[in-house]
C-alpha cells in the first residue's frame, strides 16, 4: 500500500521536492495562539522563577521567543533536573503538563536540584497542532551536532553549558490518533516511501534508552502515573508501536542515535513520556496531571538513588 493512498502531496516512491514541501505548508493553518495559551501562562509564572529567552525562530513573517525555566536558587554544586515539553508542538499535555508541574510543583525541590524546563520547544507547530516545523523537518529527528532543525538547535545551546550536570531529563510527548491518520502518512509520502499502518496504543507508555536501560526508574514513572490514567498494554504482538515491550508500558529506543530530545545529555535517568488524549478513558486534565506526575517521579527517584 503506497503513501499515495493516504496523503494528497508528492508521487508514490519519489521524496518530496520543494514544491511539495511548498505544497505541503500551504496547506498549514494557524489553529491557537502560542501567546494567548503558553506566554501569558509563562508571564504569570514569572515572578516565582528565572526565566530566559533561548532562542527565536523565525518562519516567513512569523517569530516565535523560546522560553525556559531556571530555578531561582540556582547552585552549581547541585545536579540539574531538565524537563522538555512541545517538541511536537502537536502534543498538548507535553506543553501544559509541563507548565502544571512548575506551577504546582517545582517548589517542593527549592534547594534540592537544579531546574532547567522548557515547556514549548516547537511553537509554530504547537499554533498548527502538528508534528513538524515549517520545513516539514520533525524536531525530534534532529537532536543532533548542526542541527537542521532551528528548534532542536536552540534547545542544545541552552543545555549544553550544564549537560555534564544532568541527572535526570523527562521528556513530555503524546501519542494520538493523528499519529496513524496524518503524520505517519505525511513521513512515508515525504520519504518517498510505502505507508504501513500501525496500531495505536489505549494509554500512557514510556521511552527508555535501550543503550543504557534504567527499568527500576522507569517504573517508578509508571506507578505514579497509573494512579491518574491507564497505562498502555501490550497489543497482540507483545510490542507497542512496533517495539516490543520490555516491562509493562516500557519500550526502547536508542535514544541518541536517532536524534531524539531524550537523547541529549548523559543523564544517568531519562525517557520520554507518551500520553494518549484521544481515549475515552483520558481527559485533557488527566494528561496534563500524567505528565507533572511523571516529572515528579522521575525526579524523585533519581534524588532517592
Amino acid at each position: 500500500m503506497n503513501a499515495q493512498a493516504f496523503y494528497p502531496i508528492g508521487t508514490p516512491g519519489q521524496p518530496w521536492g520543494d514544491a511539495e514541501k511548498a505544497q505541503w505548508l500551504s496547506r498549514q493553518t494557524r489553529q491557537r495562539s502560542y501567546a494567548d495559551e503558553v506566554l501569558s501562562v509563562i508571564e504569570r509564572l514569572r515572578p516565582r522563577f528565572d526565566v530566559v529567552e533561548y532562542g527565536w525562530l523565525e518562519y516567513g513573517t512569523e517569530t516565535f521567543p523560546l522560553f525556559a525555566f531556571k530555578s531561582r536558587d540556582w547552585r552549581d554544586d547541585l545536579p540539574v533536573a531538565l524537563v522538555t515539553g512541545g517538541v511536537h508542538g502537536y502534543e498538548s499535555s507535553g506543553v501544559h503538563g509541563a507548565l502544571q508541574f512548575i506551577d504546582r510543583h517545582a517548589d517542593e525541590y527549592a534547594g534540592r536540584i537544579n531546574l532547567l524546563i522548557a515547556p514549548c520547544i516547537s511553537p509554530w507547530a504547537y499554533e498548527r497542532i502538528h508534528r513538524w516545523n515549517a520545513n516539514a523537518i520533525d524536531p525530534n529527528r534532529s537532536f543532533r551536532n548542526d542541527s537542521p532543525a532551528a528548534e532542536s538547535a536552540a534547545l542544545l545551546q541552552l543545555v549544553a553549558p550544564v549537560s555534564d550536570r544532568v541527572l535526570v531529563h523527562i521528556d513530555l510527548h503524546e501519542t494520538t490518533d493523528s499519529d496513524e491518520s496524518e503524520f505517519r502518512p505525511a513521513l512515508a509520502a515525504r520519504d518517498g516511501k510505502p505507508f504501513e499502518p500501525g496500531e495505536i496504543p489505549d494509554g500512557f507508555y514510556l521511552v527508555d534508552d535501550s543503550e543504557h536501560p534504567q527499568p527500576e526508574f522507569q517504573q517508578a514513572v509508571i506507578a505514579a502515573v497509573e494512579k491518574i490514567t491507564h497505562i498502555a498494554p501490550a497489543d497482540a504482538n507483545g510490542e507497542i508501536i512496533g517495539s516490543t515491550v520490555a516491562a509493562p508500558g516500557v519500550i526502547r529506543y536508542p535514544l541518541k542515535q536517532l536524534g531524539l530530545c531524550a537523547g541529549i545529555t548523559d543523564a544517568t535517568y531519562k525517557t520520554t513520556t507518551e500520553v494518549y488524549p484521544d481515549s475515552p478513558r483520558a481527559s485533557a486534565e488527566q494528561c496534563n496531571a500524567a505528565q507533572a506526575a511523571a516529572v515528579c517521579a522521575a525526579i524523585d527517584f533519581a534524588l532517592a538513588h
